[in-house]
């Protein structure tokens, strides 16, 4: 559940939709209704103030670094699930009724998990399970560490409406499932319900998830569950996940699905549906550029970057600019969405199926992990600001710098929880955790504002895992003011 320019699809235009009589009745509204409320219309309504275009003064740089090669279990097609089914199996095909849904990848090592999947008004309210398991397919037990790991559903992370910054260190501000997930992961949290480690016996078959996504006592019936975890494996394992509803019981209650059931799906069951957009090739030219939804094991689960001018020195510093003037980093930048950088920073794929994303476009769930040495080497004092923040949508910067706009686009754009640590104006180390929620195109306040005496210099580390629901591509800015 994105805003309206998701990973999907990447058009920013305005949509205009027609709609025809039938399409009026359907909504519950007749024409004449229509044609009476426009009647009744002020004749002078208030205009709308016009929209002011701002080109920011600076420049915009790649992200130096790049990805590590932890390997993701990537589970995001499909978003939403009417049909139960696999939705990402590595295991063999061997012994499958149907072999295109197993990949046959096996993990070993550190590795991510990140499942996002929602449910819309199934069939009797039914409740729809997810279950992911892990299988060792080898001759000795194979210990599996839980080191972090969170779970939430939409109920218990609504999307809500939040200002741009909310003080976070107690972890109490979100605005997503996805979003609290991988925020609770920042933190270094593995929720109570998830043991710290799973010991899995030779060719055994252990579930890590077996959770519901419930609607029934919801005023929509809509929900989604999002989940999220790092794990490290002493053996060879293969995971699936897979969508279930409920079982019933003799007296027609729902019941959680067990280890049996799951395996019948996994080794009987097909693709799990309906399926998501078809994705665009990446050698296509021309027309609509669809991401798709990821379904697969993508590389990569942490960027680590120092935003220096002279990284191959001894002492890297980023000279702040001249006041007035900003350098801002490309952040989750991706085809189509370079923001004249060149640079495509999305996770490759390693296994996937033939009818989800190319590349993990989005890079749901990776770790950002950003130094800035600022170096105020003027013979004044100068006051010097960091913001994350989400300028207009563009691969090529058309108007010579990143584009915002008064009024912004009414679409939040990024929302969820960073970590910045830096030393204050008074010589104290601070670490905050900040949840943001903003707006494509808005002018915000600084995140970290320092006032940097002459030839000083002074460091801010920002933290952030990328949230789920929102949208690349963004920046990191660095301002004098």
């Amino acid at each position: 559940m994105r805003s309206r320019s998701d990973s999907a699809g990447v058009s920013l235009k305005p949509q205009v939709t027609l709609f025809l009589p039938i399409s009026l009745t359907l909504l519950g509204l007749e024409v004449n209704q229509i044609l009476r409320t426009t009647a009744q219309a002020p004749a002078n309504p208030t205009p709308k103030p016009t929209a002011q275009e701002i080109i920011q003064a600076g420049e915009i740089r790649a992200l130096p670094g790049t990805l590590n090669t932890i390997p993701v279990f990537n589970s995001n097609s499909p978003e939403w699930i009417k049909n139960e089914g696999i939705l990402l199996s590595t295991f063999p095909p061997t012994g499958k009724k149907f072999s295109l849904p197993h990949l046959n990848y096996p993990f070993q090592g550190r590795f991510d998990l990140f499942a996002h999947h929602y449910t819309h008004t199934p069939k009797d309210l039914q409740t729809l399970y997810i279950g992911v398991m892990l299988h060792n397919p080898g001759r000795k037990s194979v210990t599996v560490n839980l080191l972090q790991g969170a779970s939430y559903l939409m109920t218990e992370a609504p999307f809500v409406t939040l200002p741009p910054y909310i003080e976070n260190n107690d972890g109490k501000a979100f605005s997503g499932p996805g979003a609290r997930a991988v925020a609770d992961v920042l933190r270094g949290v593995r929720q109570p319900d998830f043991p710290a480690k799973l010991v899995i016996a030779p060719g055994q078959t252990r579930m890590l998830l077996n959770h519901p996504i419930p609607v029934r006592d919801l005023e929509k019936p809509v929900n989604g569950r999002s989940s999220f975890f790092r794990l490290e494996s002493s053996g060879k394992i293969y995971i699936a996940s897979l969508a279930m509803f409920a079982k019933k019981n003799p007296d027609n209650r729902e019941r959680q699905p067990n280890l049996g059931e799951w395996q019948a799906l996994l080794n009987n069951g097909n693709f799990a549906g309906p399926r998501d957009k078809i994705p665009t090739p990446p050698d296509a030219v021309g027309g609509q550029l669809i991401y798709g939804r990821v379904a697969g094991v993508s590389q990569g689960s942490q960027w680590q970057a120092v935003l220096a001018d002279n990284l191959g020195g001894t002492k890297p510093q980023l000279k702040i600019p001249q006041p007035g003037r900003a350098i801002s980093y490309g952040l989750v930048t991706l085809r189509g969405g370079r923001l004249g950088t060149e640079q495509n920073q999305t996770a490759k794929m390693l296994v996937r199926y033939p009818d989800t994303a190319y590349e993990a476009h989005g890079n749901y769930g990776i770790e950002y992990k950003l130094t800035l040495p600022l170096q105020n080497s003027s013979k004044q004092t100068q006051t010097v600001s960091v913001t994350l923040e989400t300028p207009l949508k563009e691969d090529k910067l058309s108007r010579g710098g990143i584009r915002f706009r008064k009024p912004s686009l009414d679409f939040p754009f990024f929302r969820g929880t960073v970590r910045v640590k830096y030393v204050d104006d008074r010589g104290k180390q601070i670490m905050r955790y900040v949840h943001l929620w903003h707006r494509t195109g808005q002018i915000l306040e600084p995140l970290v504002k320092l006032k940097m005496p002459a030839n000083s210099n002074r460091q801010v580390q920002v933290d952030v895992i990328y949230p789920p629901d929102s949208t690349p591509p963004h920046v990191v800015s660095v301002r004098t003011l």
